[in-house]
């Protein structure tokens, strides 16, 4: 519920605030009072867009802030905890709109964006002005009414759910052959490279290991000198380091055998003669094994070489390189198999489609039972609103189309987010005409009633936000005027509703009744707000009936309009 709706420097608002009752609020006033003002605050505060014209003259900035107040739908709590905003039973929307073209929008006293504030907004209020009434004459409405009125949420649901597994499994296969096509033109290019790296029987590491051995090879000579010259001082020249090591453990020996202190160091010595008579063994171990092999050397040189133009040109190391051999390989062997991986994605978007086809058709015929219980209660209240003779349909149509997905008695149709059909209402106003687009047909003041309608049957079945009618009076008058009040009347004991009406038999409907007022203060025009009962709003209505001058058989019949008002 609407609770409290606060404007400053709004306009011709200086500054009001205005608290709204549950039921039917009325909003009368003279033309010109400010009554679009007020309505124009609130599209304001919903998230509606914002111009510097409306902030009133001299202020530097427009304050409008919108309370909420009971359980609002789960939708909104949803979008609330996304954006980390508090969600709490009251609801509080404020909109800053500045002088220099700046607007900031607030949800509990949180920065938000304008987008979240106008989807927040939608989903609180439904606003229909004296143009917003135009939005059901276009057919992309409809479905969204009529899915309301069903109660289809479920079936939309899974509907969707195989529309997307759909949509991305065709998605996949484009991709497949995308990359299929683009892997046939560069195949003989692919193929040379992938030929190119396995024939060079490429090795982790290898050119580490070829790098040493290039080294040993190079160095062989050296090695072999340095080799043998170390093992002849070790071991074979005369006195040798051994010799000479085996004396002295001779000599520690007999010391020892006199004094035991220098056992420790015979023991010492002797691992010292092990060691160098090790090292002379593995010397000589290693010199005979010294390759001199000019061959050997050259082989590796070219390999070497071969490894270095590899790298240099693909820009990897030889690690790289295998990855790329393995990456070129993988490719080759994607479009040998592309057939049967086609095969297998064209068998998954055929079960894919007959998935959706159930949905949509249990979508539709959800919809078409409804639709047939819509078209009687739109056109039994249409008749209590002064079109007696009206004809009311919904059409369903398929659009077929040889790329459709899905398929129907040998055609294909196209499959939209929100189902199969594509549905538009259709009426007649007059007897024996056949129902015709709304478009085509509703004037004005039809249109009116037929929004009316609607929102009456839907809400026996939906819910609905808080509904506001802006002059829904246009082009009525007289008992049709009655019968739209008994309307709202009805469907305020479901929804809060606000409506802003000229003519006397609807606003007598009210269980509230403001009036919008002009006045003069100082030397500045101000739009105020005046809460009416007793008297005051039986003047009100009589200002209605008779104008300017109210006269007492105006006034009379002002309460009798309120008094069958509050039979209702």
């Amino acid at each position: 519920m609407l609770q409290t709706l606060y404007v400053r420097d709004f306009a011709l608002i200086d500054e009001l605030s205005v608290s709204f009752a549950p039921g039917l609020t009325i909003i009368t006033g003279e033309t010109g009072a400010g009554k679009s003002i007020l309505m124009g605050a609130l599209n304001m505060v919903l998230g509606e867009r914002a111009s510097t014209e409306l902030v009133r003259s001299g202020a530097a900035k427009a304050v409008i802030e919108a309370t909420f107040t009971e359980d609002h739908f789960p939708s909104i709590a949803n979008m609330l905890v996304g954006a980390g905003i508090e969600n709490s039973p009251d609801l509080i929307l404020r909109r800053d709109i500045s002088a220099s073209g700046q607007s900031r929008c607030f949800i509990n006293d949180t920065p938000c964006t304008l987008t979240l504030l106008r989807q927040v907004g939608q989903q609180l209020v439904d606003l229909h002005g004296q143009h917003e009434h135009q939005l059901l004459l276009h057919a992309e409405t409809h479905a969204e009414l009529l899915d309301g009125f069903a109660a289809t949420t479920e079936e939309l649901a899974r509907y969707r759910k195989e529309h997307g597994q759909l949509r991305q499994l065709q998605k996949n296969a484009t991709e497949l052959l995308e990359k299929a096509a683009a892997l046939k033109e560069k195949r003989d290019f692919i193929e040379y490279q992938y030929k190119e790296l396995e024939e060079a029987g490429l090795v982790e590491g290898e050119e580490a290991a070829i790098e040493d051995e290039i080294n040993l090879l190079e160095n062989a000579e050296t090695l072999f000198s340095l080799g043998s010259e170390l093992q002849q001082r070790l071991y074979d020249s005369e006195p040798s380091a051994y010799s000479a090591l085996c004396s002295s453990v001779h000599l520690l020996e007999k010391l020892v055998a006199i004094d035991k202190r220098f056992e420790p160091h015979l023991e010492d010595l002797r691992g010292t003669t092990a060691s160098v008579e090790e090292v002379n063994r593995f010397i000589g171990r290693y010199t005979s094994g010294i390759e001199f092999n000019r061959d050997r050397l050259e082989e590796l040189r070219q390999r070497q070489m071969l490894l270095q133009r590899l790298s240099k040109k693909h820009g990897k190391s030889i690690d790289g390189l295998i990855a790329l051999r393995d990456q070129f390989s993988d490719q080759l062997a994607f479009e040998e198999n592309i057939a049967e991986q086609t095969a297998i994605l064209e068998k998954e978007i055929a079960l894919a489609r007959v998935g959706l086809r159930d949905r949509a058709l249990e979508l539709s015929g959800k919809r078409k039972e409804a639709a047939l219980r819509l078209a009687d209660e739109i056109s039994s209240e249409l008749g209590h609103l002064g079109i007696p003779h009206s004809s009311f349909e919904v059409s369903f149509a398929l659009d077929d189309s040889p790329a459709g997905e899905i398929e129907l008695d040998g055609l294909s149709y196209r499959a939209f987010d929100n189902g199969l059909d594509r549905i538009e209402f259709m009426i007649s106003t007059n007897l024996g005409e056949a129902p015709k687009p709304l478009a085509k047909v509703a004037s004005g003041g039809e249109i009116s009633r037929i929004m009316l309608a609607l929102k009456s049957a839907l809400a026996r079945s939906a819910d609905l936000p808080i509904l506001v009618f802006d002059e829904i009076d246009t082009g009525i008058s007289g008992k049709v005027a009655q019968s739209v009040g008994f309307s709202l009347k009805r469907l305020c004991r479901l929804h809060q509703i606000i409506a802003i009406t000229h003519l006397p038999q609807i606003a007598a409907m009210g269980d509230s009744h403001m009036a919008v007022v002009k006045r003069i203060e100082g030397e500045r025009t101000v739009t105020g707000v005046a809460t009416l009962d007793g008297a005051d709003r039986v003047h009100e209505v009589a200002r209605l009936i008779s104008g300017t001058t109210v006269s007492p058989s105006s006034l009379q019949l002002a309460g009798e309009l309120i008094d069958a008002g509050n039979s209702v």
